[in-house]
């Protein structure tokens, strides 16, 4: 079996017996975006914290 369907398989076990298909999708989608972001800091393409503080503040005030 392909890793990739491999690992849609188990994330697809790890949810509760009730889980809906939306619930699938939902959890994919998270997984999708979080590999995405790991990939993003892994190519040096984060955004440093004091970057981030700059532009929360200008949310929050």
């Amino acid at each position: 079996m392909a890793p990739v369907k491999e690992k849609v398989i188990e994330l697809v076990k790890a949810l509760p017996e009730d889980a809906t298909v939306e619930d699938v999708i939902e959890e994919l989608y998270f997984k999708l975006q979080v590999d995405e972001g790991l990939a993003e800091l892994n190519r040096g393409e984060g955004i440093p914290h004091e970057e981030i503080e700059k532009r929360m503040s200008k949310w929050l005030s």
